[in-house]
């Protein structure tokens, strides 16, 4: 078949001048003389040597007769031994001698890559690294390539840049590219000012046209695997997008350098390409349809730089502009990709964004991090998310360790973190982002709904990428247009959603979609969130053990505490053990692969059978429409020891239909070669975490052994049974209760904010310094500079100005008789106050404190007396008449579950103090008075029943009775105070359907 050729020089162009451009050579030291001098004696050794003596000593390999017959005949002596094992001297010398042939021309001509000589593995990396030292003390490496004169001088269109060639070529050997590099760093600035069309890529008159087929069990093809098939080595990939960039495909759409290739796709190919369907004349291509064919014929006549004009010309500059992010970022063919950075229409993102921490800090806060880890303030997602769930714990352990000492209150305060714990709080404090967390989560949700409304299935997501504000979702195929406000993105398999957008959705009753979203890392100021129950097989990580340790540390604690889930099961193998206290529902531990293997063989059968069932083709159809109650959880699978070749086959086997199961597997090796995954992930000892062929190279998401560690000692002391005598029960800091302890600035926090002492400053700044100071009374073991300024700046502040609110907090505050200032700094940083700025919160915990353990204990008088002190206090809940978008900071704390149970507790107290002389009525009191602030106490309610009942009054105990029915509404009342009608009043049921 002839062959499409080039026009000839007298029809193209003028040629155009060149400017020369001065080209940096290396000087060539001694060293390169005395390598290339002995890589010559070496050569001609083997190459010349060898041979000769064989001759002479051995003589020739081949016999003068050929009669097989009788050779089998014969006897095997040692003439005959030493006769075959000349033999294959000869063949060992025959290999080698074409290897450094091979060699020698793929270093001489620069195209291509040298092609592989049979079972030649060692002796043509020996040939390759004799040939690289000896051609180098002629030329540098790039010089070796063709038309190199040419540069500075003319070009027709047609003709290949070869230094182009010599950059893309892999068959340079490591010790040119290393010797060379400041060579070709110099021609590719002097080629960067040719003019190449996508034409002048390719090879003269040498190229061939492919058609994308689906590919065998995913979505999307890549340039890389195409150039793996059909050129030999996945590396040229670069050949394959020179000749194709900015090119209008059949679908309208254009590739980019990190593109899915989408099957119906042409790829113009080099000449040198084999295998599948190629046709070398794209108006004779019989093996294909007329519509094909003309679909080859109209993309091969858009290979000379024209294509794009017009509306297509606008188009294509969007994706283009996609395309050379992705290309610098990371470089190679993908299936996940990075979105375009486009802000929607009149939407300031400047003002939406939350910067991250190193982003707003200045450069000596950058070289220090104040202390803090690093790796958790530049983790929002995750910090939300522990700090979240750190913040439930600690609630769930105090009513927990209230229920359990109803008659001698335990567990009144929290341990305090110290060391690296609390440095790690710090830094979750710091480097949380919940408002983050909460429009992915309502985002989510509410594409969800649309859909569902629209009865349109969820699509695929691969992966979501969080940039600049905006959300965008990563499609596995095109599903359409987007339901509003969703926009479709840089193509038909991005959907976008605007930050202001986001912010209008509510909250909705819909399952989670994509609960198997975790963070990886950050490109280009974009985190990638990877999808992992939808990836087609298993995705494996590579890596130094402890750099894998990290991410899988990371990937568990995002899984178990993230807020864009709802159920679902995390197994952890091999690893993380502890981190199981994180979130006990959600993780859980195996010993090893085998247990594992048995775990997930069943678990896939019945997922299958169950969705076979329900008549559902994925987990996704299961949670939209009718059936979402279903819910369908995901399940995780963390392996962080490496499989045997067996069992990694068997994982691969049932990970194959895993993406629809719902089923993901992420799995750790240490060789970077897994067999059977369908995504392979390394992790770098800098924290880089590449992924060629998904075009990824990150800024890794780590959660370091050390902070591991201090993340699972948060967990873990909030346990009220962790200690014999669980949780301390003093106060972190107890004031002076005497008259002579009256404190120089007093501020009251339980109920309307007011400060006594301090005069109110002027100006707008008022608030924020009210709040900052209300943020210190409230932990009285200092604050971090770093989390005051990320509770008052959750959006992120300079340290110019920081340090200007501290200067006038200090000034505000003033000092102590003795010269001493308010607020002060110790030795690890923090901010702390001084003894004589006290709070009515730090007053009502001394008081009950010294009633229950000090003085009160053995005088029932001063009991009594400090009690209704302590009772007096409570104006109603912390700070409440905080202004709106305000002290938001609070929903990290645990104080407003705190303050209840201690007012609680200390109403409680009073009412047992006046029953003891049978006053009911002040029992009744106190105890009505504890519950305006806490009224979702059932303690509270069953005390005010015993002391009711006390009154001998049936009336008063019915009327009180369908109060707690009327408030407990569907629910209905909790088991504990049913009892105890029961007991009380045995005919409260009907008393109270009486009453209405």
């Amino acid at each position: 078949m002839p062959r499409r050729r080039s026009p000839s020089p007298s029809s193209s162009t003028a040629p155009r001048n060149r400017t020369p451009q001065p080209v940096r050579v290396r000087q060539r030291t001694f060293g390169d003389f005395v390598k290339a001098f002995l890589a010559f004696v070496a050569l001609a050794v083997l190459l010349v040597g060898v041979p000769a003596a064989l001759a002479m000593t051995a003589g020739w390999p081949f016999p003068e007769s050929f009669e097989p017959m009788e050779w089998l005949k014969q006897d095997i002596s040692v003439s005959t031994f030493l006769g075959i094992l000349t033999f294959v001297v000869w063949l060992a010398w025959a290999q080698f001698t074409a290897c450094v042939l091979v060699e020698m021309k793929a270093a001489l001509s620069g195209v291509g890559v040298p092609g592989r000589v049979p079972g030649a593995g060692p002796s043509q990396l020996l040939a390759r690294q004799l040939v690289a030292a000896l051609l180098l003390v002629g030329a540098t490496a790039a010089s070796f390539t063709p038309s190199l004169a040419q540069l500075g001088q003319t070009y027709d269109d047609n003709q290949r840049p070869t230094v182009a060639a010599a950059q893309q070529t892999p068959g340079l050997f490591a010790q040119q590219q290393e010797q060379a590099a400041s060579t070709a760093a110099a021609v590719a600035e002097q080629a960067s000012h040719t003019e190449a069309t996508p034409a002048a890529a390719k090879k003269q008159g040498d190229t061939k046209f492919y058609r994308i087929q689906p590919p065998e069990g995913r979505h999307h093809d890549s340039l890389w695997e195409i150039a793996e098939r059909h050129l030999g080595d996945g590396r040229r990939y670069k050949e394959i997008f020179e000749l194709n960039k900015d090119r209008v495909q059949p679908d309208g759409s254009r590739l980019s350098e990190a593109s899915l290739i989408r099957p119906g796709w042409i790829m113009e190919m080099p000449g040198d390409a084999r295998g599948g369907d190629l046709v070398e004349m794209p108006d004779d291509a019989p093996k294909v349809s007329p519509e094909v064919q003309q679909q080859i014929s109209d993309y091969a006549r858009t290979g000379d730089g024209d294509q794009a004009q017009g509306g297509d010309q606008a188009q294509g500059g969007d994706q283009a502009q996609g395309g050379d992010q992705a290309q610098g970022s990371g470089g190679g063919a993908a299936h996940v990709d990075l979105p375009q950075q486009r802000p929607a229409p009149g939407t300031d993102h400047a003002d939406l964004r939350r910067p991250a921490p190193d982003q707003v800090a200045t450069p000596a806060e950058d070289s220090s991090s104040f202390g803090l880890p690093e790796a958790l303030l530049t983790a929002p997602l995750l910090a939300a998310g522990l700090l979240g769930a750190l913040g439930h714990r600690r609630r769930q352990a105090l009513w927990q360790s209230a229920f359990a000492g109803i008659g001698g209150r335990r567990g009144m305060e929290p341990p305090t973190p110290t060391g690296d714990a609390l440095d790690v709080q710090d830094a979750l404090l710091v480097g949380a982002d919940p408002e983050g967390v909460r429009l992915l989560d309502r985002s989510l949700r509410g594409l969800a709904a649309s859909l569902a409304a629209e009865s349109r299935p969820l699509p695929t997501v691969y992966a979501a990428w969080m940039s600049n504000g905006d959300l965008h979702l990563q499609l596995a195929q095109p599903s359409g247009k987007p339901p509003s406000p969703w926009q479709l993105g840089q193509d038909q398999t991005f959907w976008m959603l605007a930050r202001a957008d986001a912010e209008s959705y509510e909250d909705v009753d819909t399952a989670a979609p994509y609960p198997g979203l975790v963070s990886l890392g950050t490109m280009d100021d974009s985190r990638l969130l990877l999808n992992l129950e939808s990836v087609p097989g298993i995705v494996s990580l590579s890596g130094r053990e402890e750099d894998r340790a990290a991410v899988f540390a990371s990937v568990a604690a995002e899984l178990a505490t993230n807020g864009w889930s709802d159920r679902m099961t995390i197994t952890l193998v091999g690893f993380g053990e502890d981190l199981t206290a994180l979130a006990p529902s959600r993780l859980r531990h195996l010993d090893g692969i085998e247990a594992l293997i048995e775990t997930m063989d069943a678990e896939t059968r019945q997922r299958r059978g169950a969705l076979g069932a329900a008549g559902h083709d994925s987990v996704l159809t299961g949670r939209t429409g009718p059936a979402q109650h279903t819910r369908w959880a995901p399940h995780l699978v963390l392996l962080a020891a490496e499989p045997s070749p067996e069992d990694a086959m068997t994982l691969a086997e049932l990970a194959a239909d895993a993406g629809r199961l719902g089923i993901g597997y992420l799995v750790g090796t240490g060789s970077g070669d897994l067999q059977g995954a369908a995504w392979e992930m390394e992790i770098t000892g800098e924290g880089r975490l590449l992924a060629p062929l998904l075009g990824l190279e990150l800024d890794a998401q780590l959660l370091p052994a050390a902070q591991r560690r201090a993340v699972v000692e948060l967990f873990t002391d909030t346990d009220p049974e962790r200690s014999p005598d669980g949780p301390g029960t003093t106060p972190p800091f107890l004031v002076d209760i005497s008259e002579q302890g009256r404190p120089a600035v007093y501020a009251r926090l339980v109920g309307p904010y007011e400060i006594i002492g301090l005069e109110t400053p002027d100006g707008e700044r008022s608030a924020l310094l009210h709040e900052a100071l209300a943020l210190l009374l409230l932990h009285r073991e200092g604050v971090h500079p770093r989390v005051l300024s990320s509770a008052l700046w959750p959006r992120g502040v300079t340290d110019d100005v920081r340090q200007a609110l501290l200067d006038r907090l200090r000034d505000w505050l003033g000092t102590d008789p003795d010269g001493t200032p308010r607020l002060r700094t110790d030795d690890a940083g923090r901010l702390t106050l001084a003894k004589s700025v006290v709070s009515d919160l730090d007053v009502l915990r001394s008081l009950y404190h010294e009633a229950t353990q000090g003085k009160g204990v053995d005088s029932r008088a001063v009991r009594g007396r400090l009690l209704t002190d302590a009772l007096v206090l409570v104006r109603g809940p912390l700070l409440a008449d905080r202004p709106e978008g305000r002290y938001r900071w609070l929903t990290h704390e645990i104080v407003d579950a705190q303050l209840p149970l201690l007012v609680a507790d200390t109403g409680l107290a009073l009412a047992e103090f006046h029953m003891e002389k049978d006053r009911a009525e002040k029992a009744i009191e106190a105890l009505n008075a504890a519950l305006r602030t806490a009224p979702a106490d059932e303690r509270l309610w069953n005390e005010l029943l015993r002391a009711t009942h006390a009154l001998d009054d049936p009336q008063r105990l019915t009327a009180l009775a369908s109060n707690l029915v009327t408030r407990s509404g569907a629910r209905g009342l909790p088991p504990r105070t049913e009892a105890l009608l029961d007991e009380l009043l045995p005919t409260w049921r009907d008393a109270v359907a009486a009453a209405g």
